[in-house]
């Protein structure tokens, strides 16, 4: 199981205080010391005020803390845990995608959902739709996408998206960019993924459910005859089951990569944006039996 850390950006108050200019420089040795330590991948959320309450403080903006932390970086993968589909036209999203690709080096992922944080879309005039049409808005904006990602131009006529004869150059520089899903629905969110991604994040589910919902998406893969194992499971586990150092956390990560989940992403410097959480995270990893595998693996590639 690979393991990847979201980076501090101040959406879960984890800058609340701090001078802009102090807060950045965290992010980016944030960044270069996960990939110091051997992690697989960075991730960022696509928020623009803080969570549970929107107040006044820190949040940066996900796409271009990307940009830079893809300047910052050598190795590690770089994605949202995801990006709210309805806050940008489709075919804007995969452009973006494609440029940090390039910039990065071939690293990007593209991790996408409907979106939820309800202030936030009203706060910013995107009002707040129903669920049926967020996740409506999210199958044709996978059209878009994808369509937009593959070679020559993008043609598509959907109830909430349309490009016609859309140019997207450059690509990217990988042969293909990854396409994650986020979400936990069964029956729209997994059919979804597995119709147009290459890996379903589930979000911050107990891990007694974890087996059920990774069984159900290997059935939605099965009706519409892929293969599931070319689906990646992947989770957002919750903060505070990994919150505090030592066994308990160590035989968490044992079991969630019993599991056979292909990747986990954790918070851990949610509690303190600093280094040494950072490293103790890592301890703990590698106690488990993952992060010295993830080393070996990137010293081969």
């Amino acid at each position: 199981m690979q393991v990847g850390l979201l980076i501090p950006q101040g959406w879960k108050g984890e800058y609340d205080g701090w001078d802009p200019a102090d807060a950045w420089a965290s992010t980016v040795d944030l960044a270069r010391h996960a990939e110091a330590l051997g992690f697989e991948s960075a991730w960022v959320f696509d928020h623009f005020t803080t969570v549970p309450d929107p107040t006044a403080e820190i949040t940066f903006e996900s796409f271009s803390t990307l940009s830079a932390l893809a300047m910052a970086t050598e190795r590690v993968r770089l994605g949202h845990m995801v990006i709210c589909t309805g806050f940008r036209n489709p075919a804007l999203t995969a452009k973006l995608a494609s440029t940090i690709d390039v910039i990065s080096g071939g690293r990007f992922e593209v991790g996408i959902g409907a979106g939820w944080k309800d202030d936030e879309w009203i706060a910013y005039g995107y009002g707040f739709p129903s669920t049926n049409e967020r996740l409506g808005r999210l199958g044709d904006d996978l059209e878009v996408i994808t369509r937009m990602l593959n070679p020559g131009r993008a043609t598509y006529e959907g109830e909430y998206a349309r490009v016609d004869g859309a140019i997207n150059v450059p690509k990217g520089i990988q042969d293909h960019i990854p396409i994650i899903v986020g979400g936990n629905g069964p029956n729209v969110t997994m059919r979804l993924a597995a119709r147009f991604a290459d890996e379903l994040n589930l979000v911050f589910r107990p891990l007694d459910e974890i087996p059920g919902l990774m069984a159900i998406a290997r059935q939605r893969c099965e009706e519409i005859d892929r293969d599931p194992a070319t689906l990646r499971l992947s989770m957002y586990v919750a903060d505070q089951e990994v919150e505090e150092p030592g066994q308990r956390r160590v035989d968490t990560l044992g079991r969630l990569a019993a599991m056979g989940l292909d990747r986990l992403v954790a918070f851990p410097t949610r509690y303190g944006a600093t280094r040494d959480v950072q490293d103790a995270f890592a301890e703990d990893c590698r106690a488990a039996g993952l992060l010295g595998h993830q080393r070996e693996a990137a010293a081969v590639t």
